[in-house]
């Protein structure tokens, strides 16, 4: 199910092999800044250009006995460099790589999920000009409000999603870091000026100060930047699931054929994708709260965050661009029920016009509290004799000592709920 909807790229950069080879990629960038500083002679550079590689399962295997995994990846390295191999490493330790290596990692997963996430944002802002002036009824508490419009709720989620990108972006050049600092952070057998060269070749920053690692707010930052916009797509997942509620039924996930509900009840048709994504973002949210309590570690470093970080970091990224594109699926394929929704719009009597003539009270002379009991009252009957709202508003005695029939015409003029909508799509879109 994963591998449908996630961009095929990112499975493949959690791989074992994979962090092998970026770990190699660091080693060779750090050996081009010695060479550069004429630290590495000629003939070595070249040995090493073309013959660094490795045999995953030779790492396995001296790993064993090592119990160390930088250990064992060098060993296998040197094995096929030869004598060039002793250039390599040269003055690191091995935080230089893993931290620097989870920069490469962290900001090309980074990439992907923005990509899913633009692909979401296109989704949400076609959807919302497509459904622009459809009234709806809103709701708050989850009893009837007043009239919104679809097109506002789709454009409300895009803007949403807007500020879940630009955290999404501060968040990828925050962590688009590594470090060559060595031991403890001090350049003792390094240099700033090599840290800096070699950064350049894999595209990152130098960390200001660096300790043995990385410092793990950046790191913070960035799962909980994922797990805000987990949050985000928890939201859209429960508005989808009461709108589609068998009461409500104003919106309907596609259902493909042969698909089924229920192993039990042939008419059923689930929100299962709604249900899927409300899930799998608290998975999300949880990894970021591992992340923040790898914040706090020993003096210059400890090696408590490690472990944390081999799951959450495949795992959380994995999962976010998984639920982006599938979310994206489920908005693409949304099917809107226009009566439905017209139906539901006028479900509770008219009821929602009560502001509108509270309104032209007020406006006639009337105190409020007086006009908010007037109209109180003609709303509490209708709502327990089922009648409509205007027509009793329109009869009521007392409402007309102060209004004329074009005051309730005007009153009862449902396009007055949509009139600043072009206002809000023109803040939200640019446009």
């Amino acid at each position: 199910m994963i591998e449908r909807y996630s961009r095929p790229e990112m499975a493949g950069l959690w791989t074992l092999e994979n962090k092998f080879r970026v770990w190699l990629e660091v080693e060779q960038a750090v050996c081009e800044a010695w060479h550069e500083l004429g630290e590495i002679p000629a003939e070595a550079m070249k040995d090493i250009r073309d013959k660094a590689d490795f045999d995953l399962d030779r790492i396995l295997e001296i790993e064993e006995t090592t119990k160390h995994d930088v250990i064992a990846f060098l060993t296998a390295v040197e094995e096929k460099v030869g004598p060039a191999s002793r250039y390599i490493h040269l003055g690191c330790t091995s935080s230089d790589i893993v931290d620097t290596a989870n920069g490469v990692l962290l900001t090309r997963a980074a990439r992907i999920v923005l990509e899913s996430l633009d692909n979401l944002l296109e989704v949400l802002k076609r959807r919302a000009h497509e459904h622009k002036g459809l009234l709806c009824m809103g709701r708050t508490h989850g009893i009837h409000a007043e009239p919104t419009t679809y097109g506002l709720k789709f454009a409300g989620f895009y803007a949403e999603f807007a500020r879940h990108r630009e955290r999404w972006v501060a968040a990828m050049e925050n962590i688009r870091v590594g470090k060559l600092s060595g031991a403890v952070g001090t350049f003792a057998h390094l240099s700033p000026e090599l840290e800096e060269r070699a950064l350049e070749i894999l595209g990152l920053k130098a960390d200001p100060h660096s300790t043995q690692i990385v410092q793990r707010d950046r790191y913070a930052q960035f799962f909980t930047s994922l797990a805000i916009m987990a949050g985000g797509i928890e939201r859209l997942g429960l508005e989808l699931r009461h709108l589609q509620r068998t009461e409500v039924l104003e919106v309907e996930e596609g259902f493909s054929k042969g698909q089924k509900g229920s192993s039990a009840m042939p008419h059923k048709k689930n929100p299962i994708s709604a249900e899927n994504l409300c899930g799998l973002s608290r998975v999300v949210r949880t990894n970021s709260v591992a992340s923040m309590e790898n914040q706090a570690l020993w003096h210059e470093r400890d090696i408590s965050h490690s472990s944390v970080e081999r799951v959450i970091m495949p795992d959380t990224t994995v999962l976010m661009d998984y639920i982006l594109r599938r979310m994206a699926g489920v908005i693409d394929r949304l099917v809107v029920k226009e009566d439905n929704i017209q139906r539901n719009l006028m479900g509770s009597f008219g009821l929602f016009y009560s502001q509108r003539v509270l309104g032209k009270l007020i406006a006639a002379g009337l105190k409020r509290q007086e006009a908010y009991e007037m109209v109180q009252k003609v709303a509490m009957r209708c709502w327990n004799e089922k009648v409509q709202f205007e027509d009793e508003v329109r009869k009521d005695e007392a409402v007309a000592e102060y209004l004329q029939a074009s005051d309730l015409d005007e009153a009862f003029d449902a396009t007055y709920y949509k009139r600043y909508e072009n206002t809000v799509f023109n803040r939200v879109f640019g446009e």
